[in-house]
């Protein structure tokens, strides 16, 4: 009779409220993380003539950082899924805050190294644990946190190469430490995040609302956890030959200055910021699915053109390639988590680790063909990745609800 299904309609809790406030928050200390993050990249120009670099040295600089990132984000997130712990994301940029200010003074490149793995140990702790944070906020709308967050990281990604060029290429090295203050404020404004998450911690917990859901059979969930690594493998590997040697691509190529180079990565890094902030709430509306099989594979056509661009061409399809790519990585977060629920914590800090692995092995292999067989070589062969997006078509649909059989008696 269909009377039974009305008390468990009621005895659904109502979804809690989306807190703008604390995602406004969150996604202001990740600008001033991934800010900070930025600059390391910012000034790989400066860091290859002050030491003599190869292509493959910067290389490692990168695969320090990310590899640090990515070997301890998934443990992070496991270790607080069994266990909150609210006030360890100030902690977290607090090594960031080291970091930077040994990369001011560092005297050699195996100091270069280490601070880059100081940099890459805060990345670990804020990322899955501000993630979460940003999904206990939502309100249900996940999707839409996921993106808020991750436009925060992007724009503040995107803003490195401008305030080096800026601040750091005319006033040297040394001058990286005045970022210190954006990493203080940082840790001011995550004490106070910290201290909503201790408060509401447990309230969200005991509020979850469960959906009703076909959910795959085990094997579909690893099968697609596979194909969801593939995809942020394409994703990332095509990121790398961007963030890490776009503005040594444009010097070469088209015999731009330094500051000409870094301000076209800005543009390119501010796409990219734009851009996360559409992939989350479209996700919400049309599916998860829809946004990667579009973000990822839709770049194919404006990648295989960029490499025989000229430099007015190279600049607009960057600037596409970041809008369209970017939208990407909130839906597959989302998508992930919904694969597993109860697991975020393990999740982000899979998939942010994954990401920023390849990331660094991606910038790594490409200094190394590079070096090899030059820098618009690596454009030519990396064009073709996101064509990989078309095995988006084996993953299993998440979106539509479950029809609630009907009780009979």
């Amino acid at each position: 009779m269909q009377t039974r299904a009305e008390p468990v309609a009621a005895a659904l809790p109502a979804e809690p409220r989306t807190a703008f406030a604390v995602l406004g928050a969150i996604s202001f200390s990740h600008l001033l993380n991934d800010m900070i993050q930025s600059l390391i990249v910012a000034i790989y120009p400066i860091l290859k003539s002050g030491f003599a670099l190869s292509f493959g040295q910067v290389g490692l600089i990168t695969l320090t950082y990310q590899i640090t990132a990515s070997l301890l984000q998934p443990l992070v997130g496991v270790a607080t899924d069994r266990r909150s712990m609210p006030y360890s994301l100030p902690v977290g940029m607090g090594f960031t805050l080291c970091g930077l200010l040994l990369l001011a003074v560092a005297p050699s490149f195996p100091v270069l190294l280490v601070a880059a793995a100081l940099v890459g140990t805060g990345s670990s702790v804020f990322h899955p644990e501000a993630s979460r944070v940003a999904r206990m906020a939502s309100g249900g709308r996940h999707g839409l946190a996921q993106s808020l967050f991750q436009v925060g990281g992007n724009t503040g990604a995107s803003m490195g190469p401008l305030l080096a060029a800026w601040i750091i290429v005319p006033h040297g090295r040394g001058s990286v430490a005045w970022f210190s203050l954006a990493a203080l404020l940082a840790i001011a404004v995550l004490v106070k995040v910290g201290a909503w998450y201790r408060l509401h911690h447990a309230s969200r917990n005991g509020s979850r609302r469960h959906h009703a859901r076909v959910m795959p059979s085990r094997n579909r969930v690893v099968l697609s956890l596979v194909i969801l690594g593939l995809l942020i493998f394409s994703k990332y590997f095509y990121l790398a030959s961007l963030s890490s040697y776009y503005t040594f691509y444009l010097i070469h190529r088209f015999g731009v200055s330094v500051q000409s180079a870094q301000t076209h990565l800005f543009v390119f890094l501010f796409a990219v910021a734009a851009g996360s902030l559409i992939g989350g709430p479209v996700g919400d509306r049309i599916g998860r699915k829809a946004v990667i099989w579009i973000s990822i594979l839709g770049v194919a056509p404006f990648s295989l053109l960029l490499p025989h661009a000229s430099l007015f061409w190279t600049g607009v399809l960057s600037v596409v390639i970041g809008l369209v790519l970017s939208s990407a990585f909130s839906a597959i977060l989302v998508y992930a988590q919904e694969l597993l629920p109860g697991r975020v914590g393990m999740v982000s800090g899979l998939f942010f680790g994954f990401a920023f692995g390849m990331g660094g092995i991606g910038a790594a292999v490409l200094g190394q063909l590079a070096d090899a067989h030059g820098i618009e070589y690596v454009y030519r062969l990396c064009a073709f990745l996101p064509l990989m997006g078309l095995i988006t078509v084996f993953l299993p649909e998440l979106d539509r609800p479950r029809p609630r059989k009907l009780a009979a008696r």
